[in-house]
């Protein structure tokens, strides 16, 4: 398709990578950098109500949240919708970004999402695809690679794919991970980012994507691309204006992790723990979860919780039931 791109178009990098793996981490790092630009990011979650928007650091950026579902088959006309909202108001000087970055779900497949940036002519006239950036979990990607097709396109499509917690793993384990990675991508570099740090300079502006190398991959990359996601992975979300006890709550979690821990894809919350004048923010993948003081209530905010919950066949009236009982 012949496209006529504006002098200047906008660098849109795609921020992918399965569930867990540390992108909202990463993506305040690029957030909190001093590199004087403004970003415009649009973050996808699985799942009906989304709460890593609460979890980004929020400065001058413009931040667009699709949590109706995954970016790569059901919401995909959204993120055409916003990108060309977005292209518009920048048009007519409502708003100004120097560049795009979308955070994908962890259960997307990039492929439909970069194809977005060829085949619909008003997006690909203003927006340049810079780079597919591919976060891989040190710990847990083994498991992930062998169980679902996502994370291995996810991987496959890369234009840089870095390493987290790999503080964590051991260096026989790690290399075995590494030896993978190459060998399903030999063309991306493969780089450590613990706790999101790295050179932005690795993974801005590095005119990473390479469409001919994909149309190898992938030969129908530009035709329509469908996308499924297994039913045995589902998602769900617990509210409540009730404060948590605190002995309840946790061994609540405790014995969340103990029993389905090997189903829980991920999982993640803003707790409101009595006693605690500051909300409570735990993640978790498996069997690893950690948790931290977020920002403090302010005098007249309606203290909410709210948690969400990815896996496999999990029970979700019994953690609801549960939940109920962890209430003051």
């Amino acid at each position: 398709m012949a496209q006529s791109k504006q002098l200047n178009p906008v660098p849109v990098t795609i921020l992918t990578g399965f569930l867990g793996a540390g992108k909202t981490t990463l993506l305040n790092r690029i957030l909190s950098e001093a590199h004087g630009q403004r970003i415009a990011v649009i973050e996808n979650e699985f799942g009906e109500e989304g709460i890593d928007n609460d979890l980004l650091i929020q400065g001058d950026e413009q931040i667009v949240e699709m949590n109706n579902g995954c970016i790569c088959c059901t919401v995909r006309g959204d993120l055409v919708r916003i990108l060309g909202e977005l292209s518009e108001k920048h048009k007519t000087g409502q708003i100004h970004f120097d560049r795009v970055i979308i955070e994908t779900t962890g259960l997307a497949d990039p492929a439909p999402v970069a194809q977005t940036f060829f085949v619909e002519e008003a997006i690909a006239e203003f927006y340049s695809l810079d780079a597919i950036i591919t976060v891989v979990d040190a710990i847990h990607a083994q498991q992930q690679l062998d169980e679902h097709h996502e994370a291995q396109e996810q991987v496959a499509f890369a234009d840089r794919l870095l390493l987290t917690k790999s503080d964590l793993s051991e260096p026989e384990h790690l290399n075995k991970l590494e030896k993978r990675l190459r060998a399903m991508n030999p063309r991306a570099p493969i780089q450590q980012a613990n706790f999101g740090e790295c050179n932005l300079s690795d993974i801005l502006d590095i005119r990473g994507f390479n469409l001919q190398t994909i149309l190898e991959i992938e030969p129908d990359f530009l035709e329509d691309v469908s996308h499924e996601h297994d039913d045995e992975v589902t998602s769900f979300v617990y509210q409540s204006d009730q404060a948590f006890d605190p002995a309840r709550i946790l061994a609540f979690l405790d014995a969340m992790i103990r029993i389905y821990g090997q189903d829980m894809l991920r999982y993640k919350g803003i707790m409101n723990i009595k006693g605690q004048e500051s909300s409570v923010i735990y993640q978790g993948v498996h069997m690893l979860m950690n948790y931290d003081f977020g920002k403090p209530w302010a005098i007249d905010e309606n203290r909410k919780s709210v948690m969400v919950f990815i896996g496999r066949n999990l029970p979700c009236e019994a953690f609801f039931s549960a939940l109920d009982e962890c209430r003051v």
